[in-house]
């Protein structure tokens, strides 16, 4: 049996929340919400290791409609931010709109009835819009290392962190030095016995800002109104000016580098280990991380900085480049997720059983804003291609893009339209803008390989720019970007 909805919203993480909370404000409950898992929370459920926090200020990672004058912390942990994203769900009653434990597989246009026909795991769905709120980081990017099947220990990514392990007195080896290394290596580095961290390229690494916060600041928030906006909008802009840096500017950029090599020297004092986590590209070239700890746990004289790479695995060790075994107990995974080739997985058919994985897969992800692609009615994504941010908050981008959807959707509904998709003409003008600004950024010209660029080397993760830019294109939708077409019923 196949249920029928206006609005199937795919995620309960900030997007499909954000998304659904917007549909109520604008008095649109035909809705439902699939999530694969039997919580909401998004990245913030999934991600359970140790250290887990966001880098950037939970004041300005949350919703601007649902400030928390409560946080503990300037960067709170995991935990908090899964707890707010369960209270907003609760908050908003939107639990009865949520379907646990379905998971997408596809989705098919149907060009007659101007629908789309919903595929999942457990049963079929049909709506006339479809929102993806899935996001880039959701899948793990585990590589293949050779001679891992012989391994007779444990492995893990750090998404997926086996809990039930004792580490204490082990020999690990870690893998990868990315945004979940650098948290969760300082946790696990005092409880083993040997910590092996192959490392690829090292990342910037900035000290952290963080701080409790007192008592009287959540009491201000709480109960002198306008206090806790102030705050936020002194975060915001204080945050904005980064993308100056990060848009062709190198020499701001290398005056973030002074500081962060003075973070490295007052951390680490061998010559040889200062080198090797001393990054030889400009910063903002690969996502800048924030810590305070992680220098000084990889100055322990039970961890080994290794930049030999892995040649091979066998049953109880790990052999480095050079040819020298480490024996190892488990190894775990700080090798980020799948992002430019996020969504490959998905059977998406548009008009003209067009396969939207084999387009973006020769052609690159194109899309109008990060939100449509000609050719696919209907269809919207949050935190879509180049909407991912490196100086500031991607919920503020969520809020933009939630609004700009029903914004799309009231639309089609006041030209009582069934379907409106947007102009190949007007999409491809987007992307020449934007791919224009993104070669002359740091992301292109910094001398560095990162997640942010696709096989071929075309940015198609970051936003070039600064995001209240992007808010001013996205407060409304031009009705003549788009082709309206058929009749609601």
């Amino acid at each position: 049996m196949t249920e029928r909805f206006k609005v199937v919203i795919v995620g309960t993480g900030f997007s499909g929340l954000g998304q659904a909370i917007q549909l109520e404000k604008a008095g649109i409950s035909d809705y439902v919400i699939l999530e694969k898992a039997d919580e909401v929370g998004g990245t913030w459920r999934d991600n359970s290791y140790p250290g887990c926090a966001c880098d950037v200020q939970s004041h300005m990672y949350s919703f601007s409609y649902e400030q928390n004058p409560d946080w503990s912390r300037s960067f709170s942990p995991a935990p908090e931010i899964f707890q707010y994203l369960k209270d907003v769900t609760d908050k908003y009653r939107l639990r009865r709109k949520i379907r646990f434990g379905v998971e997408l597989t596809g989705a098919t246009w149907d060009d007659t009835a101007r629908r789309w026909h919903v595929h999942t795991k457990s049963g079929e769905f049909e709506a006339q819009f479809l929102v993806s709120g899935v996001g880039g980081l959701h899948i793990p990017q585990v590589p293949t290392l050779p001679g891992i099947e012989k391994f007779k220990g444990q492995t893990w990514h750090s998404a997926q962190w086996n809990h039930e392990y004792d580490l204490r007195g082990k020999k690990v080896a870690v893998v990868g030095t990315g945004a979940s290394a650098i948290q969760f290596v300082p946790k696990i580095a005092p409880e083993v016995d040997e910590l092996t961290l192959f490392q690829r390229t090292p990342p910037w690494i900035m000290p952290k800002p963080d701080h409790a916060m007192p008592g009287w600041t959540k009491t201000a928030f709480r109960r002198i109104p306008g206090v806790q906006r102030l705050y936020r909008n002194a975060l915001y802009w204080f945050l904005e000016v980064r993308a100056v840096g990060f848009n062709g500017h190198p020499a701001i950029m290398k005056a973030g580098e002074v500081i962060a090599k003075r973070h490295i020297g007052k951390a680490i004092k061998d010559p040889k280990l200062r080198k090797k986590v001393t990054p030889d590209y400009t910063m903002g070239c690969k996502r800048v991380l924030i810590s305070n700890d992680y220098y000084p746990a990889i100055n322990r004289s039970n961890v080994d900085v290794n930049t030999e790479g892995v040649r091979e695995v066998k049953a109880h060790s790990v052999v480095d480049g050079n040819g020298i075994e480490h024996e190892v107990d488990a190894i775990i995974y700080g090798t980020g997720f799948k992002v430019t080739d996020a969504l490959e997985y998905l059977d998406i058919t548009g008009i003209d059983g067009r396969d939207l994985a084999k387009e973006w897969a020769t052609e690159g992800m194109h899309t109008h804003k990060g939100i449509n692609v000609a050719g696919f009615p209907n269809l919207f994504f949050l935190l879509g291609p180049n909407t991912a941010l490196g100086h500031n908050s991607v919920v503020f981008m969520i809020e933009s893009q939630a609004r700009y959807v029903v914004d799309a959707i009231k639309l089609a509904d006041s030209r009582g339209a069934a379907a409106l998709d947007v102009r190949p003409g007007v999409q491809e003008k987007f992307q020449r803008e934007i791919q224009d600004k993104l070669v002359k950024g740091v992301w292109t010209q910094g001398g560095c390989k990162s997640w942010y660029l696709d096989a071929k080397g075309v940015n198609r993760t970051i936003w070039p720019g600064f995001t209240w830019r992007y808010w001013l294109d996205t407060r409304k939708v031009d009705a003549s970007d788009y082709e309206l077409s058929g009749r609601s019923s």
